[in-house]
């Protein structure tokens, strides 16, 4: 868009260039962080092909090198050519009435490949050198616009933390719900309730600024401020936020000195009506090594569990994936699926990318067979569990008897005690629930599976030799 240039620019043609680098960063980032880090900036001057831009902090020069630097190659590229390079002025002291603002400037090389470079070194003459490690100040700050509440199947299991969520999402700090904890384990969807919280605020209120960031990313980040001496940066940026969420507090525990910080930006945030947002692996009751000022705190407002998905969650869960994924499997498959893995989201859909690898790989259809394979590789692969198929194998090879008779409908001795002991172990190495052990003995009732439990403790009691045989079966799963 302009040409080579070797001579400084006039304040117009500078700002020409500038005005179009931010029409091209303006197709590629939310409105409400364009209106956070590019109208603060102020272009300079233009020397050739070097643009020189004016940031309010070190701060801020930073953030936009963690976040932003391929976009501005990028806008570079466009308003200057390949060749175009950016200079930053940075404000380190804004002066007062009788000393004009202290600025430093600092030359960011071209990057041919939009990527951007570990470390730099910049020209001596400027007076300002610096290595980039990875340990850098860097936060999460996009929000993953795939977590929405459309995707986030609601359960028994976390209806009460998606209520509180939505409706946080739509008032942002004028519910009681100030601050919102929500917690659980891995894998059950705080994060994606979180994402969906913020996209929901940045899709339906313009002006307010969301902040979504891990703590690891919020200590790191404040280690560094304190090492670059931007402690006041940090926290400033923090307290202008309108709705702050901070994943996984639990690894705040034991930071004395980050908790002192972040209990300030907590007390200045909440009176001033703005939003928090907390994610932990246990509710605040259970948080050790953090303040009790803090944990007080955490209670104030709402907090809200999210459990394992119960079956039918579980198959709501599965074919809202497989229909992202555009594929059809029968409701058998997903049946079986539903009632095999009940430990959390992730692990479901886990297993559904598997399977479908597997069905792509060996160019099979995907049946119960293909699932019960693809379950078996995955739990030997990875973590060693025990299985009710396994369970089923082992009894069904030391009763030589054949695992349809385990299924099915038969009330012979020789059948039923094996049963029961299958159900047993069931019961014992899996931590599904009575419903599915149920199923994966012929679609049987929980209570079937109890009277199979129930009896079995009668015969331990009753006949040593039992107990016994529980010990050889046992020793299969070792």
């Amino acid at each position: 868009m302009v040409s080579q240039l070797e001579r400084v620019a006039t304040h117009r043609e500078v700002d020409q260039v500038w005005d179009a680098c931010l029409q091209l960063v303006r197709l590629h980032i939310p409105e409400d962080s364009y209106k956070t880090w590019f109208e603060p900036i102020r272009p300079l001057k233009l020397y050739g092909k070097v643009l020189t831009i004016q940031v309010p902090s070190q701060f801020f020069y930073e953030w936009l090198e963690d976040n932003y630097v391929n976009l501005l190659r990028k806008a570079l590229d466009y308003a200057i050519g390949r060749d175009g390079l950016l200079e930053y002025s940075i404000i380190v002291d804004k002066g007062n009435d009788k000393h004009q603002p202290l600025t430093m400037n600092v030359s960011t090389p071209k990057s041919t490949n939009y990527s951007k470079p570990d470390n730099f070194t910049t020209d001596p003459r400027k007076g300002f050198q610096r290595n980039k490690d990875q340990d850098s100040m860097t936060l999460d700050t996009y929000l993953n616009s795939n977590y929405s509440f459309d995707n986030f199947i609601e359960g028994d299991c976390n209806r009460l933390a998606r209520s509180a969520g939505f409706a946080v999402a739509q008032r942002p700090g004028l519910t009681s719900f100030n601050p919102l904890m929500l917690y659980g384990g891995v894998g059950l969807g705080k994060t994606h309730l979180v994402q969906a919280i913020g996209n929901y605020i940045i899709n339906h209120f313009d002006s307010k600024q969301v902040l979504y960031v891990s703590s690891e990313k919020f200590t790191n980040q404040f280690i560094n401020s304190i090492k670059n001496n931007t402690l006041q940066d940090f926290t400033d940026f923090y307290m202008r936020v309108d709705v702050l969420a901070i994943d996984d507090v639990q690894f705040l525990s034991g930071k004395e000195k980050t908790q002192d910080t972040f209990f300030h930006i907590f007390n200045h945030l909440h009176q001033l009506g703005k939003q928090i947002i907390m994610t932990s692996d246990r509710p605040p009751r259970e948080l050790e090594g953090l303040q009790d000022r803090l944990l007080s705190r955490f209670k104030w407002g709402l907090t809200a569990d999210l459990q394992a998905p119960d079956f039918e969650t579980r198959i709501a869960i599965i074919q809202k994936k497989i229909q992202s994924e555009g594929i059809s499997i029968d409701y058998d498959v997903i049946e079986y699926i539903a009632h095999s893995v009940n430990s959390n989201v992730r692990e479901l859909e886990g297993v559904i990318v598997s399977l479908m690898a597997q069905a792509s790989l060996t160019r099979r259809e995907i049946d119960v067979e293909l699932a019960k394979n693809t379950l078996r590789n995955i739990v030997t692969n990875e973590s060693k569990e025990v299985t009710i198929d396994t369970i089923q194998e082992v009894i069904a090879d030391y009763f030589q008897i054949t695992i349809a008779d385990l299924k099915s409908k038969s009330r012979k001795k020789e059948v039923v005690y094996p049963r029961q002991l299958a159900m047993y172990l069931a019961k014992e190495y899996t931590d599904l629930p009575l419903k599915s052990i149920g199923y994966h003995f012929g679609g049987r009732d929980h209570s079937t599976v109890i009277h199979s439990v129930q009896s079995v403790n009668i015969l331990i009691d009753e006949a040593p030799d039992v107990e016994e045989t529980l010990q050889k079966l046992r020793s299969y799963f070792k």
